[in-house]
C-alpha cells in the first residue's frame, strides 16, 4: 500500500489580506470560516457579511460550500419575535475534519481524536514501559493504536485530514527525533520508521499527513487555543519522567534558532547534585521528575505508570500522608528555583502546570509561588499566575490534533477539494 506518511514543522497560519484573484474564492472561505469559529454565539449571514465587508450573496455562496463540505453546520432558529423570518446561526460542524493527536511518552502511549469544534471524540492510553523497546517496536504499538482512533473517527462520521506526533525530545523540522534521553532515542527517523505502515489520515491539501513535535510544544498549543481570550505568553511545564517547557510568547510558540527551546528538565538545579540521564549533573529532572517524587515519597519501585502516578500521589497527599507533602514540597521547590530563571529572563507572567503537574497542582503551586516571590526581580509589584493546565494530563495529544484542526479552519480550501 502507498505510504503518505510525512512530516513537516507545526506553524500557526494567519491568512494574508492581499491575494490573487485567482485565490480570492480560497480567501473567502477561510475569512468567513475563521469569522463562524473565533465568536461565542453563533453569527448569522448577515453579521458575516458586516462584519466582513462581503456582500451578502457571497457569503451565502461561501457558507453553502462550508456546508456541502460539513466545515459549518446552522444553528436552529431564534424564537421569532417579529416579522419575517429569523436568521440561523452559523456553527462548526462536528462531523467534518478532525485531527488526530498522538503521544509517545516514556512510559505510556496515547492517541485521541478532536474534531472541528475542539471536542475530543475519542482517547486512549496504553500503559506500557517503552524504555526496554526499540523505536522501531515502540512505534508499532503506537500505529495499532493510532488504527483504534481511526476506526472511531469512522464510526462517528469523522474524516481524519492529519496526525501530530508528540515526543518527549528535541525534534528537527524533519521529524528526526535527535535526542530523547529519558526513552534512550538518538538520531530516530520517525518517519522512515513509520514509511512499512499504511497512512492512518485522508490527504488534505495543505494539512501534513504526519508532524512530529516536542510533547510540551503541542502542549503548549492545546493551552493557548483552550482558554479564549487567556493570556497569550505564558510557560507550560510538562511534568512526567521528564519534565519538558513549551514557551509561547504573545501568542506564538517560540522554538529558538533551532527549534529546540524549553528542556527546563536540563536547567541545573545544582551542578553538584545526582547524575542525569543526559549525562549532566542536578538537572531539575532528578529532583522534580515524576521518579524522583515517587522515590522521595517512598514509592520506589512500586508500577505506577504516568496516567496513575500523579493521581496516587495526590491520594497520599490528600491523606496527610508525610513522606508524600514533603515530596511534593522538595519537586515544587526545585520547580520553582528553575522557573524562576525563565520568568525573569523572559518577563513572562502567567506558569501553567501540565502532564502530572496539573494533577499535583494543590501541592506544587504553593512552594513554586514561594520560590518566585523570592527570586524574581519583578515580584513586589507584578506578581506571577501559577494554575494548572487545562487540559490537563492530556494536553500534548489533544494539542497536536487540535493543530491540524486550526490548519483546516485556517486553509478549508484543502478540506474542501480532497479527492471523493
Amino acid at each position: 500500500m502507498a505510504v503518505l506518511w510525512h512530516c513537516q514543522g507545526v506553524t500557526e497560519t494567519r491568512t494574508v489580506g492581499a491575494v490573487r484573484q485567482g485565490s480570492l474564492r480560497e480567501l473567502n472561505l477561510a475569512v468567513v470560516l475563521r469569522r463562524i469559529a473565533g465568536t461565542g454565539r453563533p453569527p448569522s449571514r448577515a453579521e458575516i457579511a458586516a462584519d466582513t465587508g462581503l456582500t451578502r450573496a457571497t457569503v451565502s455562496a461561501v457558507v453553502d460550500d462550508l456546508i456541502a463540505g460539513r466545515l459549518v453546520t446552522e444553528a436552529d432558529p431564534a424564537p421569532r419575535t417579529g416579522a419575517g423570518r429569523p436568521a440561523r446561526g452559523l456553527l462548526l460542524g462536528d462531523t467534518g475534519p478532525a485531527g488526530l493527536g498522538l503521544e509517545v511518552n516514556v512510559d505510556y502511549l496515547a492517541a485521541c481524536v478532536v474534531d472541528l469544534t475542539g471536542a475530543v471524540r475519542h482517547h486512549e492510553v496504553r500503559r506500557v514501559d517503552l524504555r526496554p523497546l526499540s523505536p522501531a517496536d515502540a512505534l508499532t504499538d503506537l500505529v495499532a493504536l493510532a488504527r483504534r482512533a481511526r476506526t472511531a473517527a469512522d464510526a462517528a462520521g469523522l474524516g481524519l485530514a492529519g496526525a501530530a506526533l508528540a515526543v518527549p525530545g528535541l525534534v528537527d523540522a524533519h521529524g528526526l527525533v535527535r535526542l530523547a534521553p529519558n526513552l534512550g532515542w538518538r538520531d530516530v527517523d520517525v518517519p522512515a520508521l513509520l514509511a512499512d505502515h499504511p497512512a492512518l489520515t485522508d490527504p488534505v491539501d495543505g494539512v501534513p499527513p504526519l508532524v512530529v513535535e516536542n510533547e510540551a510544544n503541542l502542549a503548549a498549543l492545546g493551552e493557548l487555543h483552550a482558554r479564549p481570550g487567556g493570556p497569550q505568553s505564558f510557560l507550560h511545564v510538562s511534568g512526567e519522567i521528564g519534565i519538558g517547557a513549551g514557551i509561547v510568547l504573545d501568542g506564538a510558540l517560540f522554538r529558538g534558532s533551532r527549534g529546540w527551546s524549553g528542556e527546563l528538565g536540563h536547567v541545573p538545579v545544582d551542578p553538584g547534585g545526582p547524575t542525569c540521564r543526559c549525562g549532566a549533573r542536578g538537572c531539575l529532572e532528578t529532583y522534580a521528575g515524576q521518579e524522583a517524587v515517587l522515590v522521595a515519597a517512598g514509592l520506589a519501585g512500586v508500577d505506577l505508570p504516568a496516567d496513575t502516578a500523579a493521581r496516587r500521589l495526590a491520594d497520599l497527599a490528600c491523606s496527610g500522608d508525610p513522606a508524600a507533602l514533603d515530596a511534593l514540597h522538595a519537586a515544587g521547590t526545585a520547580l520553582g528555583v528553575a522557573v524562576s530563571g525563565v520568568v525573569n529572563l523572559l518577563d513572562l507572567d502567567t506558569v501553567v502546570l501540565g502532564g502530572g503537574y496539573a494533577t499535583l497542582a494543590q501541592w506544587l503551586c504553593p512552594p513554586v509561588l514561594a520560590e518566585l516571590d523570592a527570586r524574581v526581580l519583578t515580584s513586589g509589584w507584578s506578581p506571577v499566575t501559577v494554575r494548572p493546565a487545562a487540559l490537563g494530563a492530556e494536553s500534548a495529544a489533544v494539542g497536536g490534533a487540535g493543530a491540524v484542526v486550526r490548519r483546516i479552519i485556517a486553509r478549508p480550501s484543502g478540506w474542501l477539494s480532497r479527492p471523493g
